[in-house]
Protein backbone atom coordinates (compact mmCIF):
# COMPACT_ATOMS: atom_id res chain seq x y z
CA UNK A 1 0.00 0.00 0.00
CA UNK A 2 2.83 2.40 1.15
CA UNK A 3 4.91 2.01 -2.15
CA UNK A 4 1.47 2.05 -4.01
CA UNK A 5 0.91 5.56 -2.42
CA UNK A 6 4.65 6.40 -3.31
CA UNK A 7 4.49 5.29 -6.92
CA UNK A 8 1.03 7.32 -6.91
CA UNK A 9 2.98 10.24 -5.85
CA UNK A 10 5.59 10.07 -7.84
CA UNK A 11 3.30 10.08 -10.73
CA UNK A 12 0.88 12.96 -9.61
CA UNK A 13 0.54 15.31 -12.49
CA UNK A 14 0.66 18.71 -10.83
CA UNK A 15 4.76 19.50 -9.96
CA UNK A 16 5.52 21.08 -6.81
CA UNK A 17 8.82 21.75 -6.50
CA UNK A 18 8.50 22.73 -2.42
CA UNK A 19 11.43 20.92 -0.23
CA UNK A 20 14.06 21.42 -2.55
CA UNK A 21 17.43 23.03 -1.64
CA UNK A 22 17.63 26.58 -3.74
CA UNK A 23 21.10 26.88 -3.17
CA UNK A 24 22.21 23.49 -4.13
CA UNK A 25 19.96 22.92 -7.18
CA UNK A 26 21.39 26.09 -8.48
CA UNK A 27 24.60 24.80 -9.97
CA UNK A 28 25.27 28.10 -12.27
CA UNK A 29 25.31 30.11 -9.02
CA UNK A 30 28.25 27.35 -7.95
CA UNK A 31 30.02 27.76 -11.01
CA UNK A 32 30.05 31.69 -10.54
CA UNK A 33 30.70 31.57 -6.59
CA UNK A 34 33.99 29.72 -7.74
CA UNK A 35 34.99 32.26 -9.77
CA UNK A 36 34.02 35.53 -7.66
CA UNK A 37 34.78 34.57 -4.01
CA UNK A 38 38.26 33.49 -2.56
CA UNK A 39 38.62 29.98 -1.98
CA UNK A 40 38.96 29.87 1.91
CA UNK A 41 35.69 32.38 1.77
CA UNK A 42 34.10 29.76 0.19
CA UNK A 43 34.37 27.23 1.84
CA UNK A 44 33.60 28.53 4.82
CA UNK A 45 30.40 29.90 3.50
CA UNK A 46 29.33 26.64 2.00
CA UNK A 47 27.45 25.45 4.52
CA UNK A 48 25.40 28.52 5.25
CA UNK A 49 24.59 28.33 2.09
CA UNK A 50 23.41 25.19 1.75
CA UNK A 51 21.38 25.62 4.98
CA UNK A 52 19.67 28.67 3.70
CA UNK A 53 19.08 27.19 0.25
CA UNK A 54 17.20 24.19 2.37
CA UNK A 55 15.37 26.90 4.60
CA UNK A 56 14.65 29.29 1.52
CA UNK A 57 12.87 26.32 -0.36
CA UNK A 58 10.71 24.36 2.68
CA UNK A 59 10.42 26.31 6.13
CA UNK A 60 11.13 30.05 5.23
CA UNK A 61 8.95 29.43 2.33
CA UNK A 62 5.93 28.55 4.31
CA UNK A 63 6.98 31.29 6.85
CA UNK A 64 6.72 33.64 3.71
CA UNK A 65 3.30 32.61 2.79
CA UNK A 66 1.84 32.85 5.90
CA UNK A 67 3.06 36.19 6.71
CA UNK A 68 1.80 36.93 3.31
CA UNK A 69 -1.77 35.88 3.94
CA UNK A 70 -1.77 37.88 7.81
CA UNK A 71 -0.38 41.44 7.56
CA UNK A 72 0.61 43.21 10.11
CA UNK A 73 -1.79 45.60 11.80
CA UNK A 74 -2.14 48.64 13.74
CA UNK A 75 -2.89 48.27 17.71
CA UNK A 76 -2.96 52.25 18.55
CA UNK A 77 -3.79 52.09 22.72
CA UNK A 78 -3.51 49.85 25.17
CA UNK A 79 -6.06 47.75 26.85
CA UNK A 80 -5.92 50.52 29.85
CA UNK A 81 -5.91 53.50 27.60
CA UNK A 82 -2.62 54.30 27.23
CA UNK A 83 -1.74 55.89 23.83
CA UNK A 84 1.15 53.28 22.88
CA UNK A 85 1.18 52.58 19.14
CA UNK A 86 2.12 49.28 18.36
CA UNK A 87 2.50 47.35 14.99
CA UNK A 88 1.09 43.76 15.40
CA UNK A 89 3.31 41.10 13.59
CA UNK A 90 2.27 38.06 12.61
CA UNK A 91 4.64 35.31 14.76
CA UNK A 92 5.86 34.19 11.07
CA UNK A 93 7.04 37.32 10.32
CA UNK A 94 8.89 37.64 13.31
CA UNK A 95 10.11 33.96 13.55
CA UNK A 96 11.78 35.43 9.52
CA UNK A 97 13.19 38.48 11.19
CA UNK A 98 14.73 36.49 13.67
CA UNK A 99 16.41 34.60 11.35
CA UNK A 100 17.52 37.02 8.82
CA UNK A 101 18.80 40.07 11.41
CA UNK A 102 19.87 37.38 14.15
CA UNK A 103 20.95 33.98 12.78
CA UNK A 104 22.22 35.73 10.03
CA UNK A 105 23.55 38.87 10.57
CA UNK A 106 22.57 40.28 7.54
CA UNK A 107 21.69 43.66 7.78
CA UNK A 108 24.66 44.03 10.54
CA UNK A 109 27.23 42.12 8.47
CA UNK A 110 29.22 44.83 6.42
CA UNK A 111 29.38 46.61 9.99
CA UNK A 112 30.95 43.79 11.94
CA UNK A 113 34.20 42.36 12.38
CA UNK A 114 33.17 38.70 12.87
CA UNK A 115 29.65 37.24 11.26
CA UNK A 116 28.97 33.49 10.96
CA UNK A 117 32.31 32.66 12.36
CA UNK A 118 34.01 34.37 9.59
CA UNK A 119 36.88 36.53 11.19
CA UNK A 120 36.99 40.00 9.67
CA UNK A 121 34.83 42.37 7.47
CA UNK A 122 32.53 40.23 5.21
CA UNK A 123 32.45 41.52 1.47
CA UNK A 124 29.73 42.70 0.30
CA UNK A 125 29.40 39.75 -2.31
CA UNK A 126 28.84 37.08 0.96
CA UNK A 127 25.95 39.71 2.08
CA UNK A 128 24.18 39.77 -1.41
CA UNK A 129 24.44 36.19 -1.65
CA UNK A 130 22.61 35.16 1.55
CA UNK A 131 20.02 38.15 0.00
CA UNK A 132 20.27 36.28 -3.00
CA UNK A 133 18.54 33.16 -1.30
CA UNK A 134 16.44 34.59 1.11
CA UNK A 135 14.24 36.56 -1.18
CA UNK A 136 13.36 33.74 -2.91
CA UNK A 137 11.34 32.99 -0.40
CA UNK A 138 10.53 35.95 1.40
CA UNK A 139 10.75 39.89 0.39
CA UNK A 140 9.13 41.89 2.25
CA UNK A 141 11.44 41.72 5.26
CA UNK A 142 14.80 42.35 3.09
CA UNK A 143 13.17 45.58 3.02
CA UNK A 144 14.02 46.21 6.58
CA UNK A 145 16.96 44.57 6.10
CA UNK A 146 18.32 46.72 3.88
CA UNK A 147 17.14 49.86 5.15
CA UNK A 148 18.75 49.24 8.02
CA UNK A 149 21.73 47.80 6.81
CA UNK A 150 22.00 51.23 4.96
CA UNK A 151 21.53 53.16 7.96
CA UNK A 152 24.16 52.07 9.49
CA UNK A 153 26.59 52.69 6.50
CA UNK A 154 25.22 56.38 6.20
CA UNK A 155 25.13 56.89 10.12
CA UNK A 156 29.10 55.40 10.32
CA UNK A 157 29.68 57.96 6.86
CA UNK A 158 28.29 61.44 7.96
CA UNK A 159 27.56 61.38 11.66
CA UNK A 160 29.28 62.50 14.91
CA UNK A 161 31.41 60.53 16.72
CA UNK A 162 29.07 60.85 19.82
CA UNK A 163 26.41 59.90 17.34
CA UNK A 164 27.57 56.78 16.37
CA UNK A 165 29.25 55.81 19.53
CA UNK A 166 25.83 56.02 20.67
CA UNK A 167 23.18 54.00 18.52
CA UNK A 168 25.77 51.25 16.60
CA UNK A 169 25.88 49.42 18.83
CA UNK A 170 22.34 48.43 18.26
CA UNK A 171 22.80 48.75 14.53
CA UNK A 172 25.18 46.42 14.90
CA UNK A 173 24.05 43.26 17.46
CA UNK A 174 22.84 40.32 16.66
CA UNK A 175 20.80 39.50 19.87
CA UNK A 176 17.74 39.59 18.72
CA UNK A 177 16.06 41.40 21.92
CA UNK A 178 18.78 44.06 21.85
CA UNK A 179 19.30 44.71 17.98
CA UNK A 180 17.68 47.69 16.62
CA UNK A 181 16.04 48.30 12.72
CA UNK A 182 16.00 51.08 10.51
CA UNK A 183 14.10 53.13 7.98
CA UNK A 184 13.89 55.67 5.96
CA UNK A 185 10.87 58.72 6.22
CA UNK A 186 11.76 60.79 2.79
CA UNK A 187 8.43 60.41 0.82
CA UNK A 188 5.80 63.27 0.99
CA UNK A 189 2.46 63.86 -1.20
CA UNK A 190 3.67 66.71 -3.19
CA UNK A 191 7.47 65.82 -3.07
CA UNK A 192 7.58 62.50 -3.97
CA UNK A 193 10.78 61.89 -5.92
CA UNK A 194 11.45 66.38 -6.22
CA UNK A 195 13.40 66.38 -2.60
CA UNK A 196 14.01 69.89 -3.28
CA UNK A 197 10.00 70.05 -2.66
CA UNK A 198 10.65 68.90 1.05
CA UNK A 199 7.51 70.62 3.40
CA UNK A 200 8.91 68.82 6.51
CA UNK A 201 10.30 71.52 8.92
CA UNK A 202 13.20 70.93 11.49
CA UNK A 203 13.55 73.72 14.18
CA UNK A 204 16.85 73.89 16.41
CA UNK A 205 15.83 74.40 20.11
CA UNK A 206 18.26 76.22 22.24
CA UNK A 207 19.90 73.73 23.74
CA UNK A 208 21.15 73.02 20.20
CA UNK A 209 18.74 69.72 19.99
CA UNK A 210 16.13 69.31 16.69
CA UNK A 211 12.45 68.93 16.53
CA UNK A 212 10.71 67.89 13.58
CA UNK A 213 7.24 68.50 12.36
CA UNK A 214 5.21 67.46 8.85
CA UNK A 215 3.97 64.54 7.29
CA UNK A 216 5.88 61.61 5.40
CA UNK A 217 3.57 59.87 3.00
CA UNK A 218 5.48 56.31 2.70
CA UNK A 219 7.17 55.01 5.20
CA UNK A 220 8.19 51.19 5.46
CA UNK A 221 9.05 49.56 8.24
CA UNK A 222 7.11 52.65 10.33
CA UNK A 223 7.69 51.00 13.73
CA UNK A 224 11.96 50.72 13.38
CA UNK A 225 14.05 51.53 16.13
CA UNK A 226 15.59 54.03 13.96
CA UNK A 227 15.16 56.40 10.61
CA UNK A 228 16.84 58.61 8.74
CA UNK A 229 14.15 61.13 7.92
CA UNK A 230 15.09 64.83 5.45
CA UNK A 231 13.53 68.10 6.67
CA UNK A 232 14.24 71.76 5.57
CA UNK A 233 15.80 74.04 8.23
CA UNK A 234 13.56 76.58 9.48
CA UNK A 235 15.26 80.11 7.95
CA UNK A 236 17.07 77.92 6.22
CA UNK A 237 17.90 78.42 2.23
CA UNK A 238 15.18 77.19 -0.09
CA UNK A 239 14.76 74.29 -2.62
CA UNK A 240 17.73 71.52 -2.31
CA UNK A 241 20.62 73.23 -0.38
CA UNK A 242 17.72 74.20 2.75
CA UNK A 243 17.24 70.40 3.20
CA UNK A 244 18.99 68.49 5.69
CA UNK A 245 19.77 64.63 7.44
CA UNK A 246 18.51 63.83 10.68
CA UNK A 247 18.19 60.41 13.06
CA UNK A 248 14.99 59.78 14.33
CA UNK A 249 14.70 57.51 17.18
CA UNK A 250 11.39 55.64 17.87
CA UNK A 251 11.86 55.48 21.55
CA UNK A 252 13.37 58.91 23.77
CA UNK A 253 15.87 57.79 26.67
CA UNK A 254 13.05 57.60 28.96
CA UNK A 255 11.80 54.55 27.21
CA UNK A 256 8.82 57.03 26.11
CA UNK A 257 7.92 57.14 22.56
CA UNK A 258 9.40 59.79 20.36
CA UNK A 259 6.84 62.42 19.18
CA UNK A 260 5.13 61.40 16.12
CA UNK A 261 2.37 59.05 15.19
CA UNK A 262 1.43 56.16 12.75
CA UNK A 263 -1.65 57.15 10.88
CA UNK A 264 -2.06 53.93 9.26
CA UNK A 265 -0.61 51.46 7.26
CA UNK A 266 -1.20 51.22 3.41
CA UNK A 267 -2.92 48.08 1.66
CA UNK A 268 -0.55 46.91 -0.82
CA UNK A 269 -0.52 45.13 -3.50
CA UNK A 270 2.80 43.48 -2.86
CA UNK A 271 5.37 42.90 -0.04
CA UNK A 272 1.72 42.31 2.41
CA UNK A 273 4.14 40.77 5.17
CA UNK A 274 5.90 44.26 6.18
CA UNK A 275 4.15 47.02 7.45
CA UNK A 276 4.18 50.10 5.47
CA UNK A 277 2.73 53.18 6.88
CA UNK A 278 2.07 57.20 6.83
CA UNK A 279 3.86 58.93 9.79
CA UNK A 280 2.80 62.55 11.20
CA UNK A 281 5.84 63.80 13.15
CA UNK A 282 4.73 66.24 15.69
CA UNK A 283 7.90 67.95 17.14
CA UNK A 284 9.62 64.45 17.34
CA UNK A 285 12.97 64.68 18.57
CA UNK A 286 16.08 64.25 16.38
CA UNK A 287 19.75 64.54 15.37
CA UNK A 288 21.75 66.06 12.85
CA UNK A 289 23.67 63.89 10.96
CA UNK A 290 26.53 65.57 8.72
CA UNK A 291 26.50 68.80 7.71
CA UNK A 292 23.21 71.20 7.64
CA UNK A 293 22.04 71.62 4.32
CA UNK A 294 23.46 68.57 2.83
CA UNK A 295 20.80 66.28 3.48
CA UNK A 296 19.95 65.27 0.02
CA UNK A 297 23.56 64.26 -0.68
CA UNK A 298 23.72 62.05 2.44
CA UNK A 299 20.62 60.42 1.95
CA UNK A 300 21.55 59.76 -1.90
CA UNK A 301 24.44 57.69 -0.46
CA UNK A 302 22.04 55.52 1.73
CA UNK A 303 19.61 55.45 -1.10
CA UNK A 304 22.48 54.16 -3.87
CA UNK A 305 23.23 51.55 -1.37
CA UNK A 306 19.43 50.55 -0.96
CA UNK A 307 18.72 50.66 -5.06
CA UNK A 308 22.22 47.94 -5.12
CA UNK A 309 19.86 45.83 -2.72
CA UNK A 310 16.68 46.28 -4.55
CA UNK A 311 18.37 45.21 -7.59
CA UNK A 312 19.80 42.03 -5.79
CA UNK A 313 15.96 41.14 -4.71
CA UNK A 314 14.83 41.58 -8.02
CA UNK A 315 17.52 39.15 -9.53
CA UNK A 316 16.17 36.93 -6.25
CA UNK A 317 13.16 36.99 -7.57
CA UNK A 318 13.68 36.25 -11.06
CA UNK A 319 15.74 33.05 -9.93
CA UNK A 320 12.84 31.76 -8.34
CA UNK A 321 10.25 32.08 -11.07
CA UNK A 322 12.64 30.56 -13.33
CA UNK A 323 13.80 27.72 -11.45
CA UNK A 324 10.32 27.20 -10.82
CA UNK A 325 9.36 27.05 -14.42
CA UNK A 326 12.30 24.63 -15.16
CA UNK A 327 11.15 22.13 -12.44
CA UNK A 328 7.46 22.32 -13.98
CA UNK A 329 8.92 22.22 -17.29
CA UNK A 330 11.17 19.06 -17.13
CA UNK A 331 8.33 17.21 -14.56
CA UNK A 332 5.10 17.95 -16.16
CA UNK A 333 4.04 15.60 -19.38
CA UNK A 334 1.50 16.55 -22.08
CA UNK A 335 1.35 15.12 -25.56
CA UNK A 336 3.31 11.81 -24.52
CA UNK A 337 6.30 14.40 -23.71
CA UNK A 338 7.90 16.63 -21.00
CA UNK A 339 7.11 20.02 -21.27
CA UNK A 340 10.65 20.94 -21.84
CA UNK A 341 11.31 18.63 -24.56
CA UNK A 342 8.56 20.92 -26.61
CA UNK A 343 10.66 23.58 -28.81
CA UNK A 344 8.57 26.58 -28.27
CA UNK A 345 8.93 25.70 -24.25
CA UNK A 346 12.62 25.87 -24.92
CA UNK A 347 12.32 29.21 -26.49
CA UNK A 348 10.12 30.41 -24.01
CA UNK A 349 12.53 28.90 -21.16
CA UNK A 350 15.84 30.89 -22.76
CA UNK A 351 13.33 34.50 -22.79
CA UNK A 352 13.02 33.78 -18.85
CA UNK A 353 16.57 33.04 -18.49
CA UNK A 354 18.39 35.22 -20.23
CA UNK A 355 17.33 38.67 -18.03
CA UNK A 356 17.50 36.57 -14.45
CA UNK A 357 21.09 35.23 -15.53
CA UNK A 358 21.61 39.02 -16.66
CA UNK A 359 20.62 40.31 -13.12
CA UNK A 360 22.95 37.82 -11.06
CA UNK A 361 26.26 38.49 -13.21
CA UNK A 362 25.31 42.58 -12.78
CA UNK A 363 24.81 41.33 -8.76
CA UNK A 364 28.80 39.69 -8.82
CA UNK A 365 29.74 43.53 -10.82
CA UNK A 366 28.47 45.67 -8.80
CA UNK A 367 28.96 43.78 -5.33
CA UNK A 368 32.86 43.76 -6.53
CA UNK A 369 33.10 47.27 -7.48
CA UNK A 370 31.33 48.19 -3.99
CA UNK A 371 33.98 46.04 -2.33
CA UNK A 372 37.00 47.91 -4.61
CA UNK A 373 35.35 51.72 -4.34
CA UNK A 374 34.93 51.24 0.00
CA UNK A 375 38.95 49.88 -0.38
CA UNK A 376 39.54 53.28 -1.94
CA UNK A 377 40.76 51.40 -5.33
CA UNK A 378 40.84 54.44 -7.81
CA UNK A 379 38.05 55.13 -10.33
CA UNK A 380 36.49 52.27 -8.49
CA UNK A 381 33.53 54.71 -6.79
CA UNK A 382 33.15 56.10 -10.70
CA UNK A 383 32.25 52.45 -11.94
CA UNK A 384 30.39 51.62 -8.66
CA UNK A 385 27.78 54.93 -9.39
CA UNK A 386 26.95 54.01 -12.84
CA UNK A 387 26.38 50.07 -12.31
CA UNK A 388 24.32 50.75 -9.55
CA UNK A 389 21.19 52.84 -10.98
CA UNK A 390 22.15 50.19 -14.20
CA UNK A 391 21.28 47.41 -12.17
CA UNK A 392 18.29 49.16 -10.52
CA UNK A 393 16.65 50.28 -13.27
CA UNK A 394 17.04 47.09 -15.75
CA UNK A 395 16.80 44.07 -13.28
CA UNK A 396 13.73 45.54 -11.35
CA UNK A 397 11.51 46.30 -14.84
CA UNK A 398 12.54 43.28 -16.15
CA UNK A 399 11.31 41.06 -12.65
CA UNK A 400 7.94 42.09 -13.79
CA UNK A 401 7.82 40.74 -17.06
CA UNK A 402 9.81 37.21 -15.80
CA UNK A 403 7.50 36.36 -13.11
CA UNK A 404 4.37 37.24 -14.92
CA UNK A 405 5.80 34.79 -17.78
CA UNK A 406 7.18 32.26 -15.67
CA UNK A 407 3.62 32.10 -14.01
CA UNK A 408 2.53 31.12 -17.50
CA UNK A 409 4.36 28.16 -17.08
CA UNK A 410 2.38 26.54 -14.38
CA UNK A 411 -0.71 26.83 -16.03
CA UNK A 412 -4.07 27.81 -14.11
CA UNK A 413 -2.11 26.70 -10.88
CA UNK A 414 0.12 29.60 -11.19
CA UNK A 415 -3.18 32.09 -10.74
CA UNK A 416 -3.67 30.72 -7.47
CA UNK A 417 -2.31 32.07 -4.25
CA UNK A 418 -1.24 28.69 -2.80
CA UNK A 419 1.93 28.85 -5.11
CA UNK A 420 4.18 30.80 -5.29
CA UNK A 421 3.78 32.79 -8.39
CA UNK A 422 1.19 35.20 -7.57
CA UNK A 423 3.24 36.68 -5.04
CA UNK A 424 6.17 36.97 -6.89
CA UNK A 425 4.54 39.24 -9.72
CA UNK A 426 3.11 41.11 -6.83
CA UNK A 427 6.48 41.78 -4.80
CA UNK A 428 8.18 42.48 -8.58
CA UNK A 429 5.83 45.55 -9.30
CA UNK A 430 7.55 47.24 -6.32
CA UNK A 431 11.05 47.41 -7.34
CA UNK A 432 10.60 49.83 -10.71
CA UNK A 433 8.60 52.40 -8.03
CA UNK A 434 10.55 51.91 -4.69
CA UNK A 435 13.46 53.93 -4.43
CA UNK A 436 13.24 55.68 -7.61
CA UNK A 437 10.85 55.14 -10.36
CA UNK A 438 12.38 53.88 -13.63
CA UNK A 439 12.46 57.44 -14.88
CA UNK A 440 14.09 58.61 -12.46
CA UNK A 441 16.85 56.18 -12.00
CA UNK A 442 17.70 56.06 -15.79
CA UNK A 443 18.22 60.18 -15.30
CA UNK A 444 20.40 59.26 -12.41
CA UNK A 445 22.46 56.61 -15.04
CA UNK A 446 23.24 59.93 -17.30
CA UNK A 447 23.82 61.90 -14.26
CA UNK A 448 26.92 59.41 -12.76
CA UNK A 449 28.12 59.90 -16.70
CA UNK A 450 28.03 63.43 -16.01
CA UNK A 451 29.17 64.16 -12.84
CA UNK A 452 31.42 61.39 -12.00
CA UNK A 453 32.71 60.85 -15.15
CA UNK A 454 31.48 57.03 -15.12
CA UNK A 455 31.13 55.96 -19.13
CA UNK A 456 34.88 55.91 -20.13
CA UNK A 457 35.47 54.06 -16.46
CA UNK A 458 32.80 51.24 -17.04
CA UNK A 459 34.32 50.68 -20.69
CA UNK A 460 37.54 50.25 -19.47
CA UNK A 461 36.61 47.98 -17.39
CA UNK A 462 34.34 45.97 -19.78
CA UNK A 463 37.38 45.96 -22.13
CA UNK A 464 39.58 44.22 -19.21
CA UNK A 465 37.13 41.26 -19.09
CA UNK A 466 37.28 41.43 -22.78
CA UNK A 467 40.65 41.10 -22.70
CA UNK A 468 40.84 38.23 -19.90
CA UNK A 469 38.33 36.31 -22.01
CA UNK A 470 38.99 34.22 -24.87
CA UNK A 471 36.41 34.56 -27.03
CA UNK A 472 35.74 34.11 -30.90
CA UNK A 473 36.91 37.13 -32.84
CA UNK A 474 33.53 37.76 -34.55
CA UNK A 475 31.78 37.56 -31.02
CA UNK A 476 34.44 39.87 -29.18
CA UNK A 477 34.60 42.67 -31.64
CA UNK A 478 30.94 42.52 -31.99
CA UNK A 479 30.56 43.57 -28.09
CA UNK A 480 32.82 45.98 -28.69
CA UNK A 481 31.13 48.04 -30.85
CA UNK A 482 27.77 47.40 -29.68
CA UNK A 483 29.59 49.03 -26.47
CA UNK A 484 30.79 51.64 -28.46
CA UNK A 485 27.72 52.41 -29.58
CA UNK A 486 25.63 52.32 -26.60
CA UNK A 487 28.10 54.66 -25.05
CA UNK A 488 27.72 57.11 -28.02
CA UNK A 489 23.98 56.93 -27.36
CA UNK A 490 24.98 57.52 -23.67
CA UNK A 491 26.78 60.64 -24.45
CA UNK A 492 23.95 62.26 -26.67
CA UNK A 493 21.40 61.64 -23.81
CA UNK A 494 24.04 63.58 -20.98
CA UNK A 495 23.99 65.77 -23.64
CA UNK A 496 21.66 69.24 -23.28
CA UNK A 497 17.98 68.21 -23.81
CA UNK A 498 19.52 64.46 -24.21
CA UNK A 499 17.35 63.16 -21.12
CA UNK A 500 14.46 61.82 -23.46
CA UNK A 501 16.85 59.19 -24.22
CA UNK A 502 17.76 58.24 -20.89
CA UNK A 503 16.00 54.64 -20.76
CA UNK A 504 17.56 53.68 -24.08
CA UNK A 505 20.61 54.58 -22.82
CA UNK A 506 20.57 52.77 -19.59
CA UNK A 507 18.89 49.64 -21.33
CA UNK A 508 21.49 49.81 -23.73
CA UNK A 509 24.67 49.88 -21.23
CA UNK A 510 22.91 47.60 -19.16
CA UNK A 511 22.49 45.08 -21.52
CA UNK A 512 26.07 45.51 -22.96
CA UNK A 513 28.02 45.81 -19.58
CA UNK A 514 26.12 42.25 -18.79
CA UNK A 515 26.53 40.12 -21.95
CA UNK A 516 30.22 41.04 -21.81
CA UNK A 517 30.58 40.44 -18.23
CA UNK A 518 28.32 36.76 -18.80
CA UNK A 519 31.17 35.62 -21.54
CA UNK A 520 33.79 36.83 -19.25
CA UNK A 521 31.94 34.36 -16.82
CA UNK A 522 31.97 31.91 -19.20
CA UNK A 523 35.38 31.71 -20.56
CA UNK A 524 36.91 31.78 -16.51
CA UNK A 525 34.42 28.75 -15.80
CA UNK A 526 34.26 26.71 -18.69
CA UNK A 527 30.29 26.98 -18.68
CA UNK A 528 28.74 26.53 -22.25
CA UNK A 529 25.36 27.58 -21.38
CA UNK A 530 26.69 30.82 -20.26
CA UNK A 531 28.45 31.52 -23.14
CA UNK A 532 24.93 30.74 -25.10
CA UNK A 533 23.15 33.57 -22.88
CA UNK A 534 25.66 35.88 -23.17
CA UNK A 535 25.41 35.64 -27.04
CA UNK A 536 21.67 35.44 -26.44
CA UNK A 537 21.81 38.35 -24.96
CA UNK A 538 23.56 40.22 -27.39
CA UNK A 539 21.70 38.85 -30.38
CA UNK A 540 17.73 39.43 -28.86
CA UNK A 541 18.50 42.72 -26.70
CA UNK A 542 20.84 45.33 -28.51
CA UNK A 543 21.33 44.15 -31.82
CA UNK A 544 18.71 44.65 -34.82
CA UNK A 545 16.74 42.00 -35.74
CA UNK A 546 14.10 41.25 -38.63
CA UNK A 547 10.85 40.48 -36.72
CA UNK A 548 9.75 38.67 -39.74
CA UNK A 549 13.22 36.15 -40.49
CA UNK A 550 13.70 33.22 -38.32
CA UNK A 551 16.77 33.53 -35.74
CA UNK A 552 20.09 32.51 -36.37
CA UNK A 553 23.15 32.57 -34.20
CA UNK A 554 26.20 33.95 -36.10
CA UNK A 555 28.33 30.45 -37.13
CA UNK A 556 32.12 32.71 -36.35
CA UNK A 557 30.76 33.38 -32.64
CA UNK A 558 31.46 29.93 -31.91
CA UNK A 559 35.03 29.63 -31.23
CA UNK A 560 35.21 25.87 -31.31
CA UNK A 561 33.26 26.03 -34.45
CA UNK A 562 35.53 28.18 -35.61
CA UNK A 563 38.41 26.63 -34.71
CA UNK A 564 36.93 23.07 -36.72
CA UNK A 565 36.48 25.10 -39.46
CA UNK A 566 39.87 26.23 -39.52
CA UNK A 567 41.15 22.97 -39.12
CA UNK A 568 39.38 21.53 -42.12
CA UNK A 569 40.59 24.74 -44.17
Amino acid sequence: MAQNDATAAHAHPIPDRHGQNLFTADTELHRLLALYLPADLLAHMQPHFERLGGLAGGLLDDLAGTADRNPPTLKQRTRTGLDEQKVIKHPAYVEMERLALSELGLAAMSHREETLGWKGRMPPLVKYVLTYLFVQAEFGLCCPVSMTDSLTRTLKKFGRPELVARFLPRLTSLDFDELAQGAMFMTEQAAGSDIAATATMARQETDGSWRITGDKWFCSNPDADFAMVLARAENGLPGMKGVSLFLLPRRLEDGSLNHYRIIRLKDKLGTRSMASGEIRLEGAIAYLVGEEGRGFVQMADMVNNSRLSNGVRAAGLMRRAVAEAEYIAAERRAFGRTLDQMPLMQRQLDKLRLPAEQARTMVCQTALALARSDAGEPDAYALLRILTPLIKFRACRDARKVTGDAMEVRGGCGYIEEWSDPRLVRDAHLGSIWEGTSNIVALDVIRAVKREGSLPVLRAHCEKLLADAELAPAFAAALRDALARAAALAETAARESGDVLARQAASALYHCTSSIAMAWEAARSGSAARLRWAQLVLLHRVLPRDPLAPDAMPADWNLTAMRAANAVA
